[in-house]
């Protein structure tokens, strides 16, 4: 799979729209590029951007800042075991609004292993950003207990200084069809070709999504082969 450089893009969103570096600059460009990325990492959970981020509590505190770049926290994931170091007993936390917290936290003093926990706060969003917001949970730890947060993480983007990224190797056809309706908006091109690049898009974001939501998330032995209806001609 070739995939597709950030040079490539351009070039390619150019000689779509027939428009020089005159009107599209490098600097319309880039920006053009990073709304249609980010529009594909909302419209589709991407595998490559799961990550998961370590730490210990500390005894008698109850909050813990999110990993740096995340957008969304999935899962927390506490080791009960003593001493641990992300192996052994382990528990999910569930999450629960900061409001169930606060009654929660108000009805009982006890210290012990969390049990649930909530977002506290967003904090600011973005790869070089230190700080992605913090989640509490209850019952306030009583001892360091290893932690583990599985989050998704802002996505490297494709720019000047980086050249290729995940999208634009995987899913090239789909990167360029936003690009090009972030364009004709832009150009304030015919109606026509905008949708045109629309409808391309959304044909090509779904069959991303249904590999990445459903065919990397499941196995035949598990799950059973997918199996596609084929109509048949009426007797």
């Amino acid at each position: 799979m070739a995939g597709l450089s950030y040079t490539g893009l351009v070039t390619q969103i150019r000689n779509y729209t027939e428009v020089d570096s005159n009107v599209l600059t490098t600097a319309i460009l880039e920006n053009i590029i990073l709304n249609a990325q980010y529009r594909i990492f909302r419209d589709v959970p991407i595998d490559a951007d799961r990550k998961t981020g370590t730490g210990n509590f500390t005894a008698g505190t109850g909050t813990v800042t999110v990993p740096a770049g995340a957008v969304f926290v999935r899962a927390v994931q506490v080791y009960t075991a003593t001493g641990s170091t992300y192996t052994g007993a382990n528990t999910y936390l569930q999450k629960k609004d900061v409001t169930f917290l606060e009654e929660y936290i108000s009805a009982t003093t006890s210290t012990g292993t969390p049990k649930y926990y909530a977002m506290l706060d967003t904090g600011a969003t973005g790869e070089s950003s230190s700080n992605s917001g913090s989640i509490i949970v209850s019952p306030t730890p009583s001892g360091t207990f290893a932690y583990k947060i599985h989050y998704n993480a802002a996505p490297p983007t494709l720019e000047t200084g980086n050249i290729t990224n995940y999208i634009s190797m995987n899913f090239p056809n789909g990167l360029l069809y936003a690009c090009l309706v972030e364009t004709y908006g832009f150009l304030k091109g015919p109606a026509d070709m905008l949708a045109l690049y629309e409808q391309k898009y959304k044909e090509e974001v779904q069959k991303f999504a249904n590999e990445q939501v459903g065919r990397r998330r499941r196995d035949d032995y598990t799950d059973g082969t997918v199996r596609i209806p084929v109509a048949s001609a009426n007797p």
